[in-house]
């Protein structure tokens, strides 16, 4: 029978690790930090708070997918709207009708999810640590309180880029559809057959709406001539890998999922852009999408990226930058004729 990665030593754990970052090309402590995400999904979605989540973003698209070779450590996660705020939706409809209505559910949203990630996921987190007897502590942080800091004791340390932590990040302001439930391993699992590791079954958003989300999110950042901190070079590589896969042609041709995205963003999500003028979503899919930046917020999006490659976040395929931002052009140019084609049809 298989041992469990956490009854190893922590010498026989560094040992194993180093065997497997020789044997993938993936950096040891990114190999270890998989294990934890794993760990908490699992943790998650083992619990009953799993019917009414979605597991969403970059590490989906990785470890659901496989669709990325660069290492994603952060957990999204959709809490359904529909069960955090079910009295303030009318019929049940989760797209605020109104601007007023949006005030109320957000304001709402911004109340509850704290309480109930704190009342709810925290205890479930902490339980299951108990339970294993790991170490490993968790805190509430985030501008609203809506990420949960797992805190682990590492065995393997890189460049800092990586922080040895796992962020579950929350958000409530939409279903998460369209989703379906699909397995997650840790990456070590193929390399160290002997050993039993982390398994998950999350309740995964659809690529093809990830796709939209981070399409509009870096037209929001092209159009606002500026990136929000770091980490960002993340969603331009996420697309360049999306678009050679069928998710990408599913997407593009997906007009109403498309407009799905942008009338939620419009209302829950609404920007502006560097001229103060309001971002139209729903024109930006429709034909006029922007995802290469430029000037000062292209130089900070390579300094990023830059930086991403530094700490080993992509083991195997490493595109230039420039190589990168061609790759998205091509994306943008893609996405503007396949939604000018269908506004032709439809006229």
């Amino acid at each position: 029978m298989a041992e469990s990665w956490f009854s190893l030593n922590p010498a026989d754990q560094a040992e194993a690790l180093q065997l497997a970052a020789a044997r993938s090309g993936r950096p040891a402590h990114l190999l270890e930090k998989d294990i934890w995400v794993v760990w908490a999904l699992g943790a998650v979605y083992r619990s009953s708070l799993a019917s009414n989540l979605t597991f969403k973003g970059g590490t989906s698209l990785s470890k659901v997918y496989h669709v990325i070779d660069r290492f994603s450590e952060d957990i999204d996660l959709t809490y359904d709207i529909r069960a955090l705020v079910p009295d303030l939706l009318r019929e049940g409809e989760p797209l605020a009708l109104t601007s007023s209505q949006e005030k109320k559910i957000s304001s709402a949203v911004r109340e509850r999810l704290p309480a109930w990630i704190s009342t709810q996921v925290q205890p479930v987190l902490q339980a299951a640590l108990g339970d294993q007897g790991l170490n490993a502590q968790l805190h509430l942080t985030g501008k609203y309180s809506d990420t949960l800091i797992l805190t682990y004791a590492p065995v393997k340390t890189g460049t800092g880029y990586a922080a040895p932590t796992i962020q579950l990040e929350f958000g409530a302001r939409s279903t998460g559809e369209p989703h379906q439930v699909l397995p997650v391993v840790c990456d070590l699992a193929t390399h160290l057959k002997e050993v039993e590791f982390p398994q998950a079954r999350p309740l995964v958003m659809a690529a093809e709406r990830t796709f939209w989300e981070k399409a509009t999110a870096a037209h929001v950042f092209c159009r606002q001539g500026r990136l929000r901190g770091e980490r960002y070079a993340r969603h331009w590589y996420d697309l360049a890998a999306l678009a050679k896969t069928p998710y990408f042609e599913n997407a593009v041709n997906d007009a109403n999922l498309a407009q799905q995205v942008a009338s939620h963003k419009s209302m829950f999500f609404a920007e502006k852009d560097a001229q103060g003028q309001w971002i139209d979503y729903s024109h930006a899919v429709s034909g006029a999408i922007e995802l290469v930046p430029q000037g000062d917020t292209l130089v900070a999006l390579q300094k990023d990226y830059n930086a991403m490659l530094d700490d080993g976040l992509l083991a195997m395929h490493q595109p230039e930058f420039q190589e990168l931002m061609d790759s998205c052009r091509a994306i943008q140019e893609r996405v503007n004729l396949g939604a000018a084609k269908t506004e032709g049809q439809n006229a």
